[in-house]
């Protein structure tokens, strides 16, 4: 064996951990679920195959369009403050208009260090109905407490929001913030000094430079959005179907409830899983493409 070959090999063996692993705990799980989906089967019992069946039950059944309506409506509009209001924190902790930022980003970030459990008791404060701070300030103006976590279901996905974008919107400003500390300080000067003020700024030369980090923000609120189970779990707890009339139901909660959590049906919610994976899939692709065409109208002007 000549030295190159040995060498070759040495680098074979160094890299070889990586993909033993990947093959055992990645690529396997992915093709035995897949496999997994066109069957029936309960974990012990023999296997029976059913087709695309579970599929199209899938498909056919009003709780799994619910989750999905509820996933895709507080996670729409909990991205609004998060992506928004990340990238606006970014802005004002990169420029001059606020002091003691390293406080501040120790502030904002703390949310995504804190328990988990920690943050269900003061959201669960916070929302209370008959001592929720909330209700306090709500009844103190002359008004009926309001049951956020109950009721109808219908107000479970305002606390789901509310506690998702607090959670999360310190995440993206780091981000952005990383992003806009490689942005060279000239173009900001050259900006001031021909008289743009903070918001041309923002919106002509901040926005346009981080396309690539938006593009990237927006893709991993994408898979976020579709994997939301903490939030729901933690306010409608101990229910695992999103509390009264599942108003807080997601799709990952949905997925669980049926296996491993609340059932046996491995088949189902595996296809379940492929179905999510399929939707982040063409989300992500659509905001590509979406990124990609306005980039490119932009620069045709």
């Amino acid at each position: 064996m000549t030295n190159e070959k040995k060498q070759n090999v040495v680098a074979y063996v160094y890299i070889s951990p990586f993909y033993i692993l990947f093959l055992i705990f990645g690529l396997f799980p992915l093709i035995s679920g897949f496999y997994i989906s066109f069957f029936r089967w309960d974990g012990l019992s023999p296997m029976r195959f059913l087709g695309l069946e579970n599929y199209v039950n899938l498909i056919q059944d009003t709780l799994f369009r619910k989750a999905l309506v509820n996933t895709l409506v507080i996670g729409i509009i909990a991205h609004i403050p998060i992506l928004g209001g990340g990238m606006v924190l970014a802005y004002i902790l990169n420029s001059k208009l606020a002091r003691w930022k390293n406080v501040f980003k120790t502030i904002y970030f703390m949310p995504m260090v804190t328990s988990s459990v920690a943050i269900t008791i003061i959201f669960q404060s916070i929302f209370g109905y008959n001592f929720g701070t909330i209700n306090y300030f709500v009844q103190l103006f002359g008004h009926k407490a309001i049951n956020w976590l109950g009721g109808d279901g219908s107000l479970i996905k305002v606390a789901v929001i509310a506690m998702f974008s607090w959670k999360w919107i310190g995440w993206n400003m780091v981000i952005y913030l990383a992003g806009m500390q490689g942005i060279s300080a000239d173009i900001y000067e050259a900006a001031t000094l021909d008289g743009a003020g903070h918001a041309r700024i923002f919106f002509r030369i901040t926005v346009p430079l981080l396309k690539p980090i938006i593009l990237f923000t927006m893709i991993q609120s994408c898979i976020g959005m579709f994997n939301l189970f903490t939030e729901p779990l933690v306010l409608t707890s101990p229910s695992w179907t999103g509390g009264q009339n599942n108003g807080g139901l997601t799709l990952m909660m949905y997925l669980l409830n049926k296996a491993p959590q609340g059932g046996n049906a491995y088949g189902y919610a595996s296809a379940c899983a492929y179905v999510i994976t399929i939707m982040i899939v063409v989300f992500s692709l659509v905001i590509t493409n979406l990124m990609g065409e306005r980039e490119t109208k932009t620069e045709a002007r």
